[in-house]
């Protein structure tokens, strides 16, 4: 029976959604030894940072040590350092406080920034530079995030219960793990010509869908929006195209030199007037034949048409009865009939006189 219990206990549950678990907060009561080692991580920040630092790293101070964790800014180097301590309770919340010195260097408010020492909230750094090569395509791109007057942006943190922060070539994002994917999927696709308007429709879909008890454990595909890229037609040619040759191990053949064209031509052996009153014979003929084809040019809008000749009308009517002539001569004809329709008409007309 001992062993009936034990394997109830070791066997795993099955869970459907991992995002409705709730996981116990985590308290000082869990570790009351502390922490063994020390950790620490730093940050630099831009100079026009400064003065914003400045006046909230008292708060940033006061928010910290409630988790034993000890901050320092230095404003000489330009740069923020956080530590544990001896009173360092949770071993996670180190990482949790470099999450937020980094978020502080990338221009994200105070406010924002102190959520993700929060269990439940994470953060998330997009680096969109390396995304889009062309810098005027990556601004126009980065801008149809933001949409008119931030419209898009304000949707997509409504959708996704995150801050979403765009400035230089990164995105930061806090907020729920499961909105911080989303967000991160956007920002891509968008920066990969993807309209955001496509995710926005979907997620206010999937949000309504959620909302119904029959359909939130059926497929959503068919409610979704199919948003395809366009494949372009084929890529501009060039007008030249440098054709590659076979490959042959043999080297090309040497050109002829200007010695060995004399030689082939028999020029090499003749003397030097020769060679000149010959050159000028050829550049002679050359110039006749230019000067005739410039000729026939410039005659050519004088040279008439040539007029075809109108046919007689007289050839015409003879031709034509010769075709009549021959189409009754085809057509099969009964003589006697007709001898017989004259002599009825004949009677008829006589009768009349009568």
């Amino acid at each position: 029976m001992g062993d009936v219990n034990e394997e109830k206990v070791n066997t795993p549950t099955v869970v459907e959604n991992a995002w409705e678990m709730k996981i116990a907060d985590f308290k000082k009561e869990d570790n009351p030894s502390g922490m063994v080692e020390e950790s620490s991580f730093a940050t630099l920040f831009p100079k026009y940072r400064e003065k914003y630092l400045r006046e909230a790293w008292p708060l940033v101070q006061n928010s910290l040590t409630e988790h034993g964790i000890k901050a320092e800014l230095d404003v000489v180097e330009g740069s923020m350092n956080v530590r544990t301590t001896r009173k360092t309770w949770d071993p996670y919340i180190i990482v949790k406080a470099r999450d937020l010195i980094k978020l502080l260097a990338r221009s994200v408010p105070y406010e924002q920034a102190v959520k993700v020492l929060q269990d439940d909230v994470g953060s998330d750094i997009i680096k969109t530079g390396s995304l889009v090569r062309n810098r005027d395509r990556f601004v126009r791109r980065r801008q149809r995030l933001i949409g008119p007057n931030g419209a898009t942006l304000k949707a997509l943190e409504l959708l996704t219960n995150c801050y979403v922060l765009v400035q230089g070539n990164t995105v930061a994002a806090v907020g729920p793990y499961k909105g911080l994917q989303q967000v991160r999927k956007v920002v891509e696709d968008t920066l990969k010509n993807i309209h955001p308007i496509y995710h926005v429709k979907s997620l206010m879909i999937k949000r309504e869908l959620a909302k119904d008890p029959k359909l939130k454990n059926e497929n959503w595909e068919r409610f979704l929006p199919n948003f395809k890229q366009k494949t372009l037609s084929k890529r501009k040619e060039p007008k030249k195209k440098n054709i590659k040759k076979k490959y042959t191990p043999f080297p090309p053949p040497m050109p002829e030199s200007k010695v060995d064209k004399q030689l082939a031509s028999g020029e090499y052996f003749m003397q030097e007037s020769e060679r000149t009153a010959k050159r000028y014979q050829e550049k002679r003929e050359k110039q006749v034949e230019a000067a005739k084809v410039r000729q026939e040019k410039r005659k050519a809008p004088f040279i008439p048409p040539s007029e075809h000749s109108a046919p007689d009308k007289k050839s015409k009517n003879v031709d034509s009865r010769a075709e009549n002539n021959a189409s009754s001569s085809k057509s099969d004809i009964d003589i006697e009939k007709l001898k017989k329709k004259v002599k009825n008409i004949q009677q008829k007309k006589n009768k009349q006189n009568k």
